[in-house]
């Protein structure tokens, strides 16, 4: 065991040997359950001191790899269950399935005439062509809620935020995200061995005096924001907050910030943006998939060319460019009046729908936010229990825990509100239900949960 690792480590300094010893871990050569050497063993045989080991343990425990057990050694962990796939899929048919976090079908543009439109032979390019169309990319700046230094098209916003953590995280860097977060990012971060840090959301974005004092502490290489519709809790960033925010962050010259606004123009807030204030250090991700379509498979990253033109390059090995004829269909989405209006449409739709279902839990005394986007994030007694009931009544929920960093106080669910087109006094009936009958002996109905999210 001992010479395995010592073996593999190149860089002796606290990240490298953390690094080897992950790289041993996700190749099987370091099984699960597998017990690790002493602190002391591992420095002796590196000529390294054992503080510069202990760093790099503590950073594989941060990182979820190893595990301390005292007097007894130290573990490799089990391989852990992603965040994203804790979120699952009903096992059985449901009725209502609002655990997707998907927009309604019904209320994406006709891509017909787009479609239509871009099959003359038009957008048949070659593989030497600019990897964004002219075109579309002057639309989008035109749409850009700051100048970008440098813009491109990816394969949607996961693939977008996929290539910056690339870019951006090494292993052992502090890296800030909003607390609840979006599952799939966390994932990520922490296969790229970060160590993530949570800052509380209240109903005006991040708590910028949180902000000022892990800035201070922990020395993060960069914050993961939504801006706008923020998955879950629906809370948008407000123009007062983000110039607070920057004022904190120019303290932070090493940082950078990565916005994701997911929602797009469903999203009923502006697009407030730190790069307002910020646009050498922000890099902004600008989705099209719950507006006009997610198999579009479409999202524009602009920001810094310091570290856009590295997505571009890196993504030179890979696809090359996300595919022209659908840049193609998006360009002629944009700029259709008619889509213009149905979009409009649909984001009125999304409003009305969070409100009336929002009013009906608010009148069984259901703690629950939903300002904006398609999701609702609601508070429970016990989390299992309440998806049990609602799983009982063929509904179906996301849980909360995958979404939060660390414990918020209470359990939650977060239920797709935009799929709900109707019966809200009759689903809300059922969510109260479940948030009562679950939470006897925690409160009496019409109190409401004593955690709810704040």
């Amino acid at each position: 065991m001992l010479p395995l690792i010592t073996g593999a480590v190149e860089d002796r300094s606290a990240r490298g040997i953390a690094a080897a010893v992950s790289r041993l871990i996700t190749t099987g050569r370091l099984p699960a359950g597998e017990r690790l050497p002493t602190v002391r063993a591992v420095a002796g045989s590196l000529g390294v001191s054992p503080t510069t080991v202990s760093e790099a343990w503590r950073n594989l425990t941060l990182a979820g790899a190893i595990d301390t057990r005292g007097r007894s050694g130290t573990y490799v962990s089990g391989p852990a269950l992603p965040r994203f796939a804790q979120l699952g899929r009903p096992s059985v048919a449901l009725a209502r399935d609002l655990s997707t976090g998907v927009p309604d079908p019904e209320l994406l543009p006709d891509l017909s005439d787009a479609l239509g439109r871009i099959g003359d032979g038009r957008w048949a390019g070659s593989y030497l062509d600019e990897p964004v169309l002219p075109a579309l990319e002057a639309v989008l700046r035109d749409r850009w809620p700051f100048p970008p230094e440098r813009l491109t098209v990816v394969d949607g916003a996961l693939d977008a935020l996929d290539r910056l953590v690339d870019v951006v995280v090494r292993y052992g860097d502090h890296v800030l995200v909003e607390n609840p977060a979006f599952p799939p990012l966390l994932d990520r971060l922490q296969a790229a061995g970060a160590t993530v840090i949570g800052v509380p959301l209240g109903d005006a974005g991040l708590d910028p005096d949180v902000l000022r004092q892990l800035l201070a502490e922990r020395r993060p290489v960069a914050l993961f924001l939504q801006p706008r519709a923020q998955n879950p809790t629906g809370v948008s960033m407000t123009a007062a907050r983000a110039a607070a925010l920057a004022r904190v962050l120019r303290g932070a010259p090493h940082l950078l910030v990565v916005e994701d606004d997911h929602a797009g123009d469903i999203a009923t807030a502006p697009p407030v943006s730190l790069g307002t204030h910020l646009p050498g250090r922000t890099v902004h991700v600008a989705s099209f998939s719950k507006s006009h379509g997610p198999d579009l498979r479409l999202a524009a990253v602009g920001g810094p060319a310091a570290v856009v033109d590295q997505v571009i390059e890196r993504r030179l090995l890979g696809p090359g460019w996300s595919s022209r004829l659908l840049q193609g269909v998006l360009l002629d989405l944009l700029t259709d009046p008619g889509v213009i209006e149905s979009v409009a449409a649909a984001r009125t739709a999304y409003a009305e729908r969070r409100a009336a279902l929002l009013a009906a839990l608010g009148r069984r005394g259901v703690t629950a936010t939903a300002a904006d986007g398609i999701n609702l994030w609601m508070s429970v007694p016990d989390q299992q229990n309440a998806m049990v009931t609602l799983a009982a009544h063929g509904i179906g929920a996301a849980p909360g825990a995958p979404f939060c960093v660390t414990p918020l106080g209470g359990d939650h669910l977060r239920l797709t509100a935009g799929l709900v087109a109707g019966g809200f006094d009759d689903l809300a009936e059922v969510l109260a239900s479940a948030v009562f009958q679950t939470g006897r002996g925690s409160g009496a109905r019409g109190r409401g949960h004593p955690h709810g999210w704040r």
